[in-house]
């Protein structure tokens, strides 16, 4: 989409006399040559609309309730197709590296095919892949399911994050980066949620939840189409996103990038092994239980980032989150021997609220450190470590269990996990001194 140019009810046009407007040999009045930002802010806010705003929003959201369905019947799944916990936990993964890889190399596209395109895109293929799940009859659909989700993902978050900004109503609020968030958090506590009640009480367990949300997701694919196009359309030649680290701030990015891993790693339990561990702790096979467990870190995650949304101390914020965080590792490890559902909801609560504070805090330091013409190469490494991060940490607690119970696999990556939180919290710390 192009800047608009002047019409008759331009003001430059309109104050001019009528014969000055109207004749047609008269030599041309001198033109002033408008300033191109100010031409482009004007294009951007004509574009600027609550409805088109919230509907991407909200399908955002739905995207992400769709790839975390899965959560409370992987168990299932383990006992219908017979597969292991570490099987289990590969196919989990799949979804973050194909997402990590999606994420680099569609970054940049909807700059050049339009943010609606893109998105329409990713929902299409999200509907595919819940399609995959609604069918699947054996492990190499799950594996197939979960590839999909994470390439579906990968197209729509770039585009749908830029889309936000674009279109937000209340720019000067940050309003976009908040909607954000509570997509990706909220839709994937939601998932889980919705999953875990229509498998316990409504027919086809393994189906149901899935056409519910393809449904959704299908109708969002067709309705951004009709949304007035938010970005201007680049001309230049696209090019695969590259993850590029400036040198003067590589250690601040580690410090963040470890900060995200972490946080998302302890998130990434809860939604793929945690449904087993918990229905050994507690003796039981109830999918909405189960469901619930694994979306309350979730939900407590998108309550801290609504309470934290206006903290500026950065350093300091992330230590507190990741102090939660290895407050709520300590508790998942007690409710075990305890046999505690009080313990499980309470692991849940403080690991969800560790998360969205210490993520929040991480994402908004990138975003000020990041040099504003290397804000996506910066992006693009932040997410790719944190989704390998997340990967790594997954597939090494499933390979465990194929030698130690699910309980010592658990405990096992609470205690190294816990380390890193410690440790990372008091480099925030000691960064944060040296500052003031």
């Amino acid at each position: 989409m192009s800047a608009p140019g002047p019409s008759a009810t331009h003001p430059r046009v309109r104050d001019r006399p009528l014969a000055v407007r109207s004749a047609t040999f008269r030599p041309a009045p001198k033109r002033h040559i408008p300033n191109l930002d100010a031409v482009t802010e004007v294009s951007h806010t004509r574009t600027r609309s609550s409805a088109a705003f919230f509907a991407v929003g909200g399908f955002w959201l739905a995207t992400m309730a769709g790839a975390n369905l899965a959560t409370p019947l992987y168990a299932v799944y383990e006992r219908r197709f017979g597969f292991s916990h570490a099987a289990l936990t590969i196919v989990f993964a799949t979804y973050m590296l194909v997402l990590a890889s999606s994420l680099l190399v569609f970054g940049q596209l909807s700059d050049h095919i339009g943010r609606r395109r893109m998105m329409s895109a990713g929902l299409a293929t999200a509907s595919l892949g819940l399609l995959l799940f609604a069918l699947a009859s054996g492990i190499a659909w799950l594996f197939a399911a979960r590839a999909v989700q994470g390439l579906a993902v990968g197209m729509l978050g770039g585009a749908a994050s830029a889309a936000l900004v674009e279109l937000d109503p209340r720019p000067a609020e940050h309003v976009a980066a908040l909607v954000a968030a509570l997509a990706q958090a909220g839709g994937s506590a939601a998932g889980p949620i919705l999953a875990g009640v229509l498998a316990e009480w409504a027919p086809a367990p393994r189906v149901l939840c899935y056409v519910v949300v393809l449904a959704i997701t299908a109708i969002g694919a067709v309705a951004v189409l009709r949304i007035r196009e938010p970005a201007i359309v680049s001309e230049g030649p696209w090019r695969v996103q590259r993850p590029y680290v400036p040198r003067p701030m590589r250690a601040r990015f580690a410090r963040l990038s470890i900060t995200s891993a972490a946080v998302w790693a302890i998130c990434a339990l809860f939604l793929s092994v945690v449904p087993s561990y918990a229905a050994e702790l507690l003796g039981t096979r109830n999918l909405a239980l189960l469901g619930a467990v694994s979306g309350l870190i979730l939900a407590s995650s998108c309550a801290a980032q609504l309470a934290a949304r206006r903290v500026t101390a950065f350093a300091q914020a992330q230590a507190a989150g990741l102090a939660l965080a290895a407050a709520g590792l300590a508790a998942l490890v007690a409710a075990f021997p305890l046999h505690s559902l009080a313990c499980l909801l309470i692991a849940a609560l403080l690991a969800g609220a560790g998360h969205g504070i210490a993520f929040l805090a991480a994402q908004s330091e990138i975003n000020v450190a990041a040099p504003a013409d290397r804000r996506g190469e910066v992006n693009a490494a932040f997410y790719t470590c944190t989704y390998l991060g997340v990967a790594i940490g997954v597939i090494g607690t499933g390979l465990l269990t194929l030698t130690v119970s699910l309980s010592t696999a658990v405990t096992a990556f609470a205690a190294a996990m816990s380390a890193v939180l410690i440790a990372t919290a008091a480099w925030h710390l000691r960064t944060g001194r040296q500052r003031v």
